[in-house]
């Protein structure tokens, strides 16, 4: 509501006969001006306005940040709060809805700009008062001039608001640049301190509401606005390593100079429908100057996809451990990946490196479907698979596990905007017998979805409306946070796309299964993290029930970078994390973790027996990493299938050897294939002990297999990492030791 005068500073708003009586003063001011604009045929703004101006700017339909040119900061209802009088400032970009504003229509060329916490509450000029410098803060709407403004188009998505009653702009006093400056109307002069940027919090028509941890970048957004969002999310997320704070930072196809500091549960994503759509001039890159001596063994829980990076001195850095995809990506220089101290990563795929890609302390990687430029850096485990440009086998000196041909995969699922705005996913077709990337000679063959084919799941959805858009024949899109489930997601209609953005979490409470995918075709599940509840779950993730015999080969079920949680942001318990049952499944990046540091962490806490059952045939793991169950990290039952790439550190915590038996042997395998198995087929596998509760713990040894001919393993390594704690044999009863005095222990292969 208007008012006048404004009431004292600390006091309530007035309500009753002298509020109304203050509206009706109101009412009559505006009155007058209606008046006088039929003896003039000028609106009391208009004489500010330019003519080309007189009708609204296409300004968003949906909820938008406005952020200031000058500054770089956003407009933000100071506190969050939603009383009368709240001031209407600048500060740091933050994504909350204290931040996120709209624009409705009031005639004549005219909006009020309403809060998202209060619609009713809008953008006001106090006193309506014509004069410089006049507070802008928050008020009721009531119908005046003073709380209606016109939005004059400059180009690119900016805009400088001219107040309907005074002719006045919107202004940042002085130009400033610091937090908590509450903005004023001020003489028309075109200054950027008048100018600003409006972004949809979502680009897709249709107000497609991703979340308020969904950030969409535009290439005519100013440099300095896009630069000050992200080190606001990276100063958040750089350290936040079991944090509930999730975020998806994406990028309209464009160029754009900025330096992109990727932190925990923070992807960064182009828009387009190739790699090259999306170009910044800067980095795209991961450090490791929080945990020093730049140590990146605890760089997890991040991504980037879709994006080409002119990195700035020729070199990006990427220098990350586990559950950090690297994919669709093209570098036009080189990429380091570490940071002087260790890192433990990695993945990369369907990415296009024209440089050289230097491992440096990186103690294992896959490169999968890629082009690099050249390849320099060993230490225990680099690995390739249908890439170009990459070292020849010669495991294990250096320990390059090489494979020309990807047999079969699909690469991951992934959002865009198609030229008319809208946002769309695209899924890839499936390959075979593949080397390099999908997309660097033209188009990639697959299917495009569009966004009305998916249950958007917001933060606050439940199980229940998720499974009834399943049900539906509804896709998913998973928007960051962290989604609690009281009852299993159940995926029952072939072809159903997940694809989780900005590592998107399901928790499992009260014990069930997070979710279960039925024996059908050619499900895809993508970019989410399932983290286990408090109360034990027999499984997290079921891929076909028991018993499942369907055949799926001309189109299998794949899983992209899908990671598993027991422990670490609390404790958590569960008997086995993923188990899949349906034939011919794809892992594509996974990491499923038995959590070693953070909360809930203990022998008797966060309990957790193993990693991944599979009893399909004819499944294929690329980019497996299982750490530190109680029992075996992996159990594989099924026949015909093949892993390429294996990283295992087996459990820190056993208390001693008595707690740590499989039956009358000293420990659990870390890869075990079942004695009903004739056929199988691992490349490029390592298995890590460092027992640093009782050093004196043995595994017997990493990987026990079947004697069969059909069961074939080649390059395997095992580490004691600082000496602490033995693994006897490498496999079965060959190979090894590794122990205090003989850290690294290699063989080339089995039989």
């Amino acid at each position: 509501m208007l008012r006048y005068p404004p009431p004292p500073v600390g006091r309530r708003p007035r309500s009753g006969p002298a509020a109304r009586a203050a509206v009706r003063r109101v009412s009559a001011f505006a009155a007058v001006a209606t008046a006088a604009s039929l003896l003039t045929g000028v609106q009391p703004s208009q004489a500010a306005v330019p003519k080309a101006a007189a009708a609204a700017a296409a300004l968003p339909t949906s909820w938008s940040t406005v952020v200031n040119s000058g500054s770089g900061k956003c407009l933000d209802a100071r506190a969050a709060a939603t009383v009368n009088g709240t001031a209407v400032q600048q500060y740091a970009c933050n994504g909350s809805t204290a931040q996120q504003w709209s624009f409705t229509a009031t005639g004549d060329g005219f909006v009020r700009i309403g809060n998202r916490n209060d619609a009713q509450q809008v953008v006001d000029v106090s006193e309506v008062s014509t004069a410089d410098n006049a507070a802008v803060h928050l008020w009721t709407y009531g119908g005046g001039t003073n709380q209606q403004w016109q939005a004059v188009d400059e180009g690119g998505g900016a805009y400088h608001f001219v107040n309907r009653n005074s002719g006045k702009c919107l202004d940042v006093p002085s130009a400033s640049t610091a937090d908590s400056v509450q903005l004023v109307q001020y003489t028309c002069n075109g200054t950027a301190a008048q100018r600003f940027q409006v972004t949809p919090v979502t680009t897709a028509p249709g107000d497609v509401d991703l979340g308020p941890n969904v950030v969409v970048f535009d290439p005519s957004m100013p440099s300095a606005t896009i630069q000050s969002r992200l080190n606001q999310i990276f100063q958040q997320q750089e350290t936040n390593q079991f944090g509930s704070q999730r975020y998806a930072v994406m990028f309209k196809p464009g160029t754009y100079s900025n330096d992109v500091n990727v932190g925990f549960y923070t992807q960064v994503l182009g828009l387009g429908q190739s790699p090259d759509s999306v170009t910044i001039n800067g980095a795209v890159h991961v450090e490791a100057d929080w945990f020093p001596p730049q140590n990146a063994t605890q760089n997890f829980w991040r991504g980037a996809e879709n994006l080409s990076v002119n990195p700035t001195g020729g070199t990006d850095r990427w220098a990350v451990s586990q559950a950090s995809g690297y994919r669709r990506m093209h570098v036009r220089g080189n990429l380091e990946l570490s940071d002087g101290g260790w890192s433990s990563g990695g993945f990369m795929a369907d990415s296009k490196i024209d440089g050289q890609v230097r491992s440096g302390t990186q103690q294992q990687w896959l490169t999968r479907n890629s082009q690099l430029g050249s390849w320099t850096g060993s230490n225990w485990n680099m690995v390739f698979v249908g890439s170009q440009g990459v070292p020849g086998n010669s495991f294990p000196n250096p320990p390059y596990t090489t494979v020309d041909r990807t047999p079969t995969v699909r690469e991951k699922p992934f959002l865009y905007v198609d030229n008319a705005g809208a946002y769309r996913v695209f899924v890839p077709s499936l390959r075979t017998n593949s080397s390099a990337t999908t997309w660097a000679t033209g188009t990639a063959a697959g299917t495009s979805l569009g966004i009305d084919q998916f249950f958007v799941v917001r933060p606050g959805a439940t199980a229940a409306q998720i499974n009834a858009a399943l049900a539906e024949g509804k896709n998913l899109l998973v928007t960051p946070g962290v989604h609690h489930l009281n009852q299993t997601l159940r995926v029952t209609r072939p072809d159903t796309v997940v694809l989780g953005l900005g590592l998107a979490t399901f928790v499992p409470d009260n014990g069930v299964t997070a979710m279960t995918v039925a024996d059908v075709d050619g499900v895809k599940i993508a970019g989410v993290l399932f983290d286990a509840g408090t109360t034990n779950s027999q499984t997290l993730v079921e891929i076909g029930p028991a018993g499942a015999a369907a055949g799926h080969a001309a189109n299998p079920t794949s899983l992209h970078d899908v990671y598993f949680r027991v422990g670490g942001a609390a404790v958590g318990k569960a008997t086995t994390s993923l188990v899949v049952n349906s034939d011919n499944v794809i892992g594509d990046h996974m990491w499923i973790w038995r959590g070693d540091h953070g909360s809930g962490i203990g022998w008797n806490s966060n309990t957790a027996d193993t990693g991944l059952v599979v009893n399909g045939d004819d499944v294929t793991m690329y980019g497996l990493f299982v750490e530190h169950y109680q029992k075996h990290q992996t159990l594989w039952n099924g026949n015909g299938g093949r892993t390429y790439f294996y990283q295992n550190e087996m459990p820190y915590d056993p208390p001693n050897q008595a707690a740590w038996m499989n039956g009358s042997t000293q420990g659990y395998a870390a890869y075990k294939v079942a004695n009903s198995v004739t056929s199988h087929q691992a490349y490029g596998l390592g298995s890590y002990c460092y027992f640093n509760v009782n050093p004196s713990v043995t595994a017997e040894h990493a990987f026990e297999v079947p004697n069969n001919p059909g069961v074939r393993f080649q390059n395997m390594v095992t580490v004691s990492l600082g000496g602490t704690g033995t693994i006897r044999h490498v496999i079965n009863d060959r190979g090894g030791p590794s122990n205090s005095a003989t850290n690294v222990a290699n063989l080339v292969s089995h039989p």
